[in-house]
């Protein structure tokens, strides 16, 4: 019988655990989650860099139908699988939570930053919390991914299909990124995650964005 490589997509490799399960096994010991290489950034053939304007990503290749689709888009996030991720990033306030009963994958983890930042807008008070200068930088890489949106198909899948069509008048919580908006690679930082939500979990993932 042929063996079942380790992050090979399904329901392989044992249950998901739900937020419950990794609370009572964290309650007595250290409980780690093994994340996937790719979201590591550790596979050179295979680099993550998923851009959070256009949904492309490094590793992008064409399927039979002739889409882009992300090389390793249906393999677990972790092992053990999880029900639910929490992503955190140090050059971005906002949490964001995927959720998925059968085991998150890396396809719904990029899916749900993709529509977190480019679906929600920033409000005028998390924008009050930045200097003028930063604000009119924001809104100068506003106007400049709406333009570079008209003219880019964003592959299939996201969930987000068609670019605005009219010039936005709000900044999106990409553009607060400016340009860093490349999602390098996913690690874990207790110390930082008890800063930013007030507790650590071995499910709390913190972003890593370039430009």
């Amino acid at each position: 019988m042929a063996s079942v490589g380790k992050w090979a997509p399904g329901a392989s490799y044992g249950p998901v655990l739900s937020q419950t399960d990794l609370y009572l096994l964290n309650s007595g010991q250290n409980t780690e989650l093994e994340l996937n290489p790719i979201i590591e950034g550790k596979l050179d053939k295979v680099p993550l860099q998923f851009n959070l304007i256009s949904g492309y990503s490094g590793s992008m290749v064409t399927n039979p139908n002739g889409e882009a689709v992300m090389q390793g888009r249906d393999e677990p996030a972790t092992l053990p699988r999880v029900s639910q991720l929490i992503v955190i990033s140090r050059h971005s306030p906002w949490c964001t939570i995927v959720k998925k009963e059968t085991g998150v994958t890396i396809g719904d983890l990029c899916s749900a930053l993709f529509k977190e930042y480019t679906e929600n807008y920033v409000t005028d008070a998390e924008l009050s919390t930045v200097p003028a200068r930063v604000q009119d930088h924001m809104k100068r890489t506003a106007a400049n991914n709406f333009v570079s949106a008209q003219s880019n198909q964003v592959p299939a899948g996201w969930g987000y299909s068609y670019p605005p069509a009219n010039l936005p008048d709000k900044i999106r919580r990409v553009d607060w990124l400016r340009e860093r908006v490349y999602v390098d690679r996913f690690d874990r930082d207790d110390g930082y995650a008890r800063s930013r939500l007030g507790f650590k979990a071995p499910n709390v993932l913190v972003m890593d964005l370039t430009g």
